[in-house]
C-alpha cells in the first residue's frame, strides 16, 4: 500500500503536440468500486469483487475494511473479502483522507447495531456536506448524534425499519448509503429523487445478485423491499466511464486516434454527443468506442447535471479541449460550488477564461503554452494531463497524488498511446 504522505513530491512532466494513436483498455470505475468495496460490512461471507482499480482511494478503502475486521484477499484485480466487521469504530487517521468513507456508515450500523464514524475529508472541491447520509439513516430509524467530530448511530429497540427518503436535492453518495442501509431494513423502503447514476445501478445490481429486493435503479424512484440476509456473491466492478471520458478528450486534443476498449458506451451518450458536436469523429461499438480528430474543435457550450447529463467529472477535462477551440465556449457548473479551480492553472498555459459565479467563459486560442502548474483535485489533475498534451514545449504538472486517486496507470497509458510522459521526483 502506497504511503499517502510522500506521493505529493513526485511530480509528471510531459512534452506536448505529440498525437496519441492506438487503443486503451479501461479500468474499473472507482466510483463505483468504493460502495461495492463498502458491501463487504454486510456481505459477510464469499464476496468476491472483480475488476477493482488499484487506486489510492480504493486501497484505502481496503485498509480501512480491513481496520474494521474485515478480512481481505486482494490479488491482481480482485478482492475476496470474508467475515464481517469485528469493530465499530472507523478509523480518524484513515477517515480523514476520503470524503467516500462515510459510505461505511450505513453498512456498519446494520451490521454492528452501532457505527461511529468521524467527518469524513478528501479533496476540496465543494463543501460537500454529509447532511443527506444522516437523513438517510433517521428515516430508517437510526438515533444520529455528533461528538467530537465523530457521528454516532444507534438502533432503537426495534432496529432498521423502511421508511420513505425523499432528498432535497439529488445525491450520487446518499443514494449509495440509502441502499446499502435499507436492503437488511424490515419493510418497504422508497427512496424518492434518487441519483441514477450508473455507479449506483451497478450496486443495486450486485446487491439484487445477492440477493436483495431492489426495483427502479436508472430511475428516480426506487424501491426496497428488506431481506433478512444476503448471500454469497461474485460481481464485477462496472468499466470507469470518467476516465473513458478523459481518454477521448485525450484523442481530440491531440488530434489523434484512439480507440477506447472494456467500456459501455451507453453510460456516457451526453458527453459523447457533445463531443461529437465539437468536431470529433466518434465511432461507436458494443463495448468499446473510438475518438478521431484531425482539426480543432467547434466550441460547445454544457451544463454539467446529473446523469443523464453531462457529467461534472468531465468539466475540467472538457474546459481543456475548449481552450483550444476556435471561438468562445460557456460552461456552466450546477453539481459543485467550487469546481472551477482548475481555471487559473490552464491560464498558466495561456488559456484565455472568465469566470463568473459558476459559468466560465471560455475564449479559445489556437495553441497552448507549456508551463509549471499544480493539480487542485483528482479531475483539474487530469485536466493539467490534457493541456500539457496540446501545449507546445515541456509542462511539469505538481500536485498528482490527486490523479492516483481515481486514474490507473494513466503515465503507462499515454504512454503506450504515444505521448511524452514521464513521471518522476
Amino acid at each position: 500500500m502506497n504511503n499517502f504522505d510522500n506521493t505529493d513530491v513526485e511530480k509528471i512532466f510531459i512534452k506536448g503536440e505529440n498525437q496519441i494513436n492506438g487503443s486503451v483498455t479501461i479500468s474499473g470505475a472507482k466510483n463505483a468500486a468504493l460502495p461495492l468495496m463498502a458491501l463487504s460490512l454486510i456481505i459477510n461471507k464469499g464476496f468476491r469483487l472483480s475488476n477493482i482499480p488499484n487506486l489510492a482511494d480504493t486501497r484505502l478503502m481496503a485498509k480501512l475494511l480491513a481496520d474494521l475486521g474485515t478480512t481481505i484477499d486482494w490479488q491482481n484485480d480482485t478482492i475476496n473479502f470474508n467475515g464481517g466487521p469485528q469493530k465499530d469504530e472507523a478509523s480518524y487517521d484513515l477517515v480523514r483522507h476520503m470524503r467516500a468513507s462515510i459510505l461505511v456508515l450505513g453498512p456498519l450500523l446494520v451490521s454492528k447495531g452501532t457505527a461511529k464514524v468521524p467527518l469524513p475529508g478528501g479533496c476540496a472541491i465543494g463543501t460537500r456536506p454529509i447532511d443527506l447520509h444522516i437523513l438517510v439513516m433517521e428515516k430508517l430509524g437510526a438515533i444520529v448524534t455528533f461528538d467530537s467530530g465523530f457521528i454516532h448511530a444507534s438502533l432503537k429497540s426495534d432496529g432498521l425499519r423502511g421508511g420513505v427518503i425523499n432528498f432535497p436535492k439529488i445525491s450520487v453518495g446518499a443514494t449509495e448509503s440509502a441502499i446499502m442501509t435499507a436492503v437488511l431494513a424490515k419493510g418497504e423502503t422508497k427512496i424518492l429523487n434518487a441519483a441514477q447514476e450508473p455507479e449506483i445501478v451497478d450496486l443495486g445490481m450486485c446487491l439484487i445478485k445477492a440477493g436483495a429486493n431492489i426495483k427502479g435503479l436508472g430511475t428516480n424512484t426506487i424501491t426496497i423491499n428488506g431481506v433478512k440476509k444476503l448471500t454469497s456473491v461474485n460481481y464485477s466492478v462496472v468499466p470507469d466511464r470518467i476516465e473513458a471520458g478523459s481518454f477521448a478528450i485525450a484523442s481530440s486534443i491531440t488530434k489523434g486516434d484512439v480507440e477506447i476498449l472494456n467500456v459501455r458506451p451507453g453510460d456516457l451518450n451526453s458527453f459523447l454527443n457533445v463531443l461529437k458536436a465539437t468536431g470529433s469523429n466518434v465511432q461507436i461499438h458494443k463495448n468499446s468506442f473510438r475518438v478521431s480528430s484531425s482539426k480543432r474543435p467547434v466550441p460547445h457550450n454544457i451544463t454539467t447535471e446529473a446523469h443523464p447529463g453531462f457529467p461534472t467529472d468531465l468539466q475540467a477535462q472538457f474546459m481543456a479541449l475548449m481552450s483550444i477551440a476556435d471561438g468562445n465556449t460557456i460552461i456552466k457548473e450546477t453539481i459543485f460550488e467550487n469546481r472551477f479551480m482548475h481555471v487559473p492553472e490552464l491560464i498558466r498555459m495561456g488559456a484565455k477564461i472568465v469566470i463568473t459565479k459558476q459559468e466560465a467563459i471560455v475564449n479559445g486560442v489556437k495553441k497552448l503554452k507549456a508551463s509549471r502548474v499544480m493539480a487542485s483535485d483528482l479531475r483539474a489533475s487530469m485536466c493539467m494531463i490534457l493541456g500539457a498534451l496540446a501545449a507546445s514545449g515541456t509542462s511539469e504538472i505538481d500536485g498528482i497524488f490527486h490523479l492516483d486517486r481515481g486514474y490507473e496507470n494513466l503515465v503507462d497509458k499515454l504512454s503506450n498511446l504515444g505521448a511524452n510522459i514521464r513521471r518522476s521526483f
